[in-house]
């Protein structure tokens, strides 16, 4: 782009950048301090509004930079993760959503505390959350580094760390300042950005086709050089053994692991009882399945039009597929309308980043204050006021972390790094979710056991796999010390989840305390059911 046009994209990004920041300015000013508030918005917003701000934290970049991206260079294979996605919907509507409303108060952690002795397992749910968490960040710091560097015209590595640096910066800010109502808001307004961004795209696409979808797929599969393997199974998870039990382990993770996510988990806080939770979720299901049928449109728009070639040439991740698809659609580089429709996108997509960022940091920094703070701190030295500014602390570290992270991962896409934080979140946190909810033997030692022997092999597993070392697409390339063949280690550490929850609870004493948690169960279930002492 010239100078003129790309001032043109940076101003209209910069105006996003400033709405935002004007929402949560008019938010911290509504706040009053109390743990509600910050945590849960004050439970005040309807259905329809948390249906809005669930799409909007559940459609992050991995939904619209890297599936998109994913399918533009692998086809059918990329179209896999939609499918994941959007399926993982039905267990949280079914499992999920009103339990969790009526036996929680602000996080997973609560759920638990319910029926078990509360220290050790908001221990273990706070460790859990965080990590899982921190995970999930890197993955947007990785597409916001992709996509600034893409729109002011520097793809170099310097570019890209002072724009996963300033995005880590501007979501410490949402959170210290606005709480759960700002993210909230910041949600809503993103997830109708998005929706009419790809609304707008993928009929530009279908218009350059003339409508006709037939001509569309056959001409991304001439353009990605695959033929038509690109329209079938098995271009990435095709092959080998160990390339179909990624696949597998891919899947497992999806599909189970939205029911753990954090910040998920959260929004069903922000409503006032069970039944809108239930009806939040019945809103955001028909935004995220209508939203994921466009990005595969949008993926084969990218491979039909851009060419395989040209996406991976511009990352090699696939991340910046649509940006450059809008800058085709509009015009071409050089046009004026190529510019608008660039940056509009690329702001669409900058605003998808800062309102998931800000939800996830949300969840993890109360996580650390109404979990971990307030077991391994006294209870006379804890107050509200107390609790709410270790979160904003919290909110700061953890942004750090995610920024380090996010520079180490800077060329990995972005929605693989999301199949690792789904991983842990259904290896550690959905097998003691529903074994709290569902199983009356289920004890303290089976919850703790539970969290641990999920996470810390997900953990180790990813650390231990291609991912980290090994190969030219690595974190780190120079080094092999992996001994694990998969990618996502879905497979193996979510049955460990589950049996090491089972075996800690089989193995327990026979003593009071545990005599006590089927008593506890009784209650819970009746919580759980009817609402009855719920927040």
């Amino acid at each position: 782009m010239t100078g003129n046009q790309q001032s043109l994209a940076l101003l209209l990004f910069g105006v996003f950048v400033a709405a935002t920041l004007g929402i949560t300015t008019w938010a911290g000013r509504r706040r009053h301090g109390s743990l509600e508030e910050f945590y849960a918005g004050g439970r005040l917003f309807s259905p329809m509004e948390n249906g809005f701000a669930i799409a909007g934290d559940y459609m992050s970049a991995a939904s619209f930079l890297g599936i998109s991206g994913l399918i533009a260079l692998f086809g059918y294979d990329g179209v896999l993760y939609c499918v994941g996605f959007f399926v993982a919907w039905l267990l949280v509507l079914l499992l999920v959503a009103e339990l969790v409303r009526n036996c929680g108060r602000f996080t997973l952690a609560d759920v638990l505390a319910a029926r078990m002795r509360e220290r050790p397992v908001r221990i273990a749910a706070g460790v859990s959350s965080v990590t899982v968490c921190v995970l999930y960040l890197v993955a947007q710091m990785v597409g916001a580094g992709s996509l600034v560097a893409l729109l002011i015209g520097e793809t170099g590595d310097r570019a890209r760390a002072w724009t996963v640096i300033g995005v880590g910066t501007l979501m410490v800010v949402f959170v210290a300042l606005g709480g759960m109502r700002a993210t909230t808001w910041i949600q809503i307004v993103k997830a109708v950005l998005l929706m009419g961004g790809a609304i707008g795209l993928t009929v530009l696409v279908l218009l350059r086709f003339h409508g006709d979808i037939d001509s569309l797929l056959s001409t991304a599969a001439r353009r990605s050089g695959h033929g038509a393997d690109f329209l079938a199974p098995g271009l990435k998870y095709g092959g080998d053994w160990t390339a179909r039990l990624d696949f597998v382990s891919l899947g497992l993770a999806l599909v189970l692991g939205t029911a753990g996510l954090p910040h998920i988990l959260s929004r069903f806080y922000t409503v006032p009882t069970a039944r809108a939770a239930r009806r939040s979720v019945i809103w955001s299901i028909g935004l995220i399945g209508g939203f994921y049928l466009m990005t595969i449109v949008l993926g084969f728009g990218a491979a039909a039009v851009l060419g395989t070639d040209a996406v991976r040439t511009s990352n090699a991740a696939g991340n910046t597929a649509v940006p450059l698809l809008a800058l085709d659609l509009g015009g071409g580089a050089g046009s004026t309308g190529g510019t608008v429709l660039f940056a509009i996108v690329a702001a669409v997509a900058f605003a998808t980043i800062l309102a998931v960022v800000a939800g996830i940091t949300l969840a993890s920094s109360a996580s650390v204050a109404h979990d971990l703070y307030a077991s391994l701190s006294r209870r006379a030295d804890r107050t509200p006021r107390s609790e709410v500014a270790v979160a904003r602390v919290a909110a700061v570290g953890i942004g750090a972390a995610a920024i380090g992270l996010g520079l180490l991962a800077e060329d990995l896409n972005v929605a693989f790094l999301v199949g690792l934080a789904f991983a842990a979140a259904a290896s550690a946190n959905l097998p003691v979710l529903l074994y709290s909810l569902f199983w009356r033997r289920f004890t303290t030692r089976g919850a703790v056991w539970s969290v641990y022997g999920g996470l810390l092999p997900a953990v180790a597993l990813v650390v231990l796999s291609p991912v980290v070392s090994g190969g030219p697409d690595a974190i780190f390339p120079g080094v092999d010390f992996h001994v694990f063949p998969l990618q996502n280690p879905g497979l193996v550490s979510v049955p460990l989840g589950f049996l090491a929850g089972w075996l800690g609870t089989v193995t327990s004493p026979a003593t009071a305390d545990a005599r006590g948690h089927a008593a506890k169960h009784a209650e819970t279930e009746v919580r759980a059911l009817t609402g009855a002492g719920a927040a």
